[in-house]
């Protein structure tokens, strides 16, 4: 048996769920486990093409909906984004938006509900070192008890924290173990969680599988130059500061980078994605004029 892929590899992710809605269920109800268990999903979206492979700047997310109706969005996210939350309040609005048509009443709207599992820690304020799982949503901020209805949430898991935390029991922390620690076999052991493990073994046999081997490789790929990219356009702000003679040039070239970073990285979505201008200010966090010119440009 070969090496087992990274089930973080999003394209990875994508295969073990896309097409095996038991599994699906199964961490979507261990990632919720305070809310009535969903009995059977619909994965809206389950294939994979070339171009999203290739394309930097694109999440392999799954879209689904269960037998009631409600809509999910589940995504594994390897890196951090500029205006992360932006980007996440806007793809689970569309969620929601998308549900009706002109003249729909709005009791047929359906809960749209965000799953995204980071491999990063998103809050690393000292306050916020002892907790890993976040539910986010409507809530009155000074009686954070008393909700705006159900139709939006969003629901975030930082798996390193997590892990570090090892506060978690049951079903969930089966399934962090084996997204943190799938290539150690000894702790892949301790996995008792019956889905948790039925994706292990699902992992196993798509990494004997030499296309699915190859389509990784170049997902990640994809990947590393992506962050490459951001990388060089740092470093070549950080040089035009000292050029240009800033007393705090380092601190100025390093804006300038990420300025030129995230105009590459609109450039880049304009060219290889059908997301529109307010889709891409919203990842990016530029204005809506800087992405019309880019495009004007493209």
């Amino acid at each position: 048996m070969p090496d087992l892929l990274d089930p973080k590899n999003d394209y990875v992710f994508k295969r073990l769920f896309a097409d095996d809605p038991v599994l699906l269920t199964a961490l979507i109800n261990a990632v919720r486990p305070h809310t009535p268990p969903i009995t059977q999903i619909e994965v809206k979206n389950p294939t994979i093409n070339a171009e999203e492979l290739r394309g930097k700047y694109i999440i392999l997310d799954l879209l689904a909906m269960d037998s009631d109706g409600a809509q999910f969005n589940i995504e594994m996210q390897v890196r951090r984004y500029h205006a992360w939350s932006a980007r996440s309040s806007y793809y689970l609005a569309k969620l929601i938006s998308g549900q009706l048509l002109v003249g729909d009443d709005y009791t047929l709207l359906k809960p749209a509900i965000g799953i995204h599992l980071l491999d990063f820690d998103l809050f690393q304020e000292l306050r916020h070192q002892n907790q890993a799982l976040w539910c986010f949503e409507m809530r009155d901020a000074e009686t954070p008890s008393v909700t705006l209805g159900q139709e939006l949430q969003l629901n975030l898991i930082e798996l390193r924290k997590a892990d570090r935390l090892q506060q978690l029991s049951g079903p969930l922390a089966d399934w962090i173990a084996l997204f943190e620690h799938w290539n150690e076999d000894q702790r892949m052991t301790q996995i008792t969680d019956q889905p948790a493990r039925a994706a292990l073994d699902k992992l196993k046999r798509l990494s004997g599988d030499t296309e699915a081997r190859r389509l990784a490789f170049v997902r990640e790929r994809a990947l590393l130059d992506e962050r490459s990219l951001l990388k060089d356009a740092r470093d070549e702000g950080r040089e035009e500061g000292r050029e240009e003679g800033f007393a705090d040039g380092v601190v100025k070239g390093e804006q300038r980078g990420r300025d030129e970073a995230l105009r590459q990285t609109a450039a880049n979505l304009i060219q290889t994605t059908t997301l529109d201008d307010a889709a891409i200010a919203a990842a990016t966090g530029l204005s809506d004029a800087e992405i019309a010119a880019l495009r004007r440009n493209a």
